[in-house]
């Protein structure tokens, strides 16, 4: 069996693809099958997350290149930017892992089906559509940000190397 372990960023060839949900994007430790049907086990980096074009490169020195599946998701659109930015607000209160994407000046969301907070963001005003789509959520302010391939990479916050704990007993 393929055991694929290392993130790369470029290669010259190509060997197959590993077709996942997010859910399984997310995960460390993975038994799964390639397109092809061939089976393989996926060993990373604990916190890493597989999104679509990633490159994994396997222990026979093969590499296998990742490809978000279509899942059940719901697209979450608004007439005015404000009502927007309250959706993304209220599911955020709720920690609910969000895309956020749209480049024609009309930005959508997109979360998992999920029918309660459906009926959450229709009260908001939302016209959400239920779809096929690949899913590939915000990785939160302190993972480094959501990379879109060909973007240049900035992380959504400063990303603290060590934090210091101010404590009453401390000297100013």
């Amino acid at each position: 069996m393929l055991t694929l372990h290392t993130k790369i960023e470029t290669a010259a060839e190509v060997s197959g693809e590993l077709i996942l949900p997010f859910e399984l994007r997310e995960k460390s430790r993975l038994r799964a099958q390639l397109a092809s049907g061939e089976e393989v086990a996926v060993f990373t980096v604990r916190g890493t997350v597989l999104r679509n074009g990633d490159l994994l490169k396997g222990d026979d020195g093969r590499v296998v290149r990742i490809v978000a599946a279509k899942e059940s998701t719901y697209r979450v659109e608004c007439n005015t930017p404000r009502t927007l930015l309250r959706c993304a607000f209220h599911l955020g209160n709720r920690h609910t892992q969000a895309q956020v994407d749209g480049d024609d000046g009309k930005g959508f969301l997109r979360i998992r089906k999920d029918p309660v907070l459906k009926e959450m963001l229709e009260g908001l005003g939302a016209k959400v559509t239920e779809e096929l789509a690949a899913f590939e959520p915000e990785s939160g302010a302190y993972g480094g940000g959501h990379h879109h391939h060909g973007d240049d990479h900035h992380p959504l916050a400063p990303i603290p190397l060590r934090q210091k704990i101010h404590r009453p007993s401390d000297k100013s």
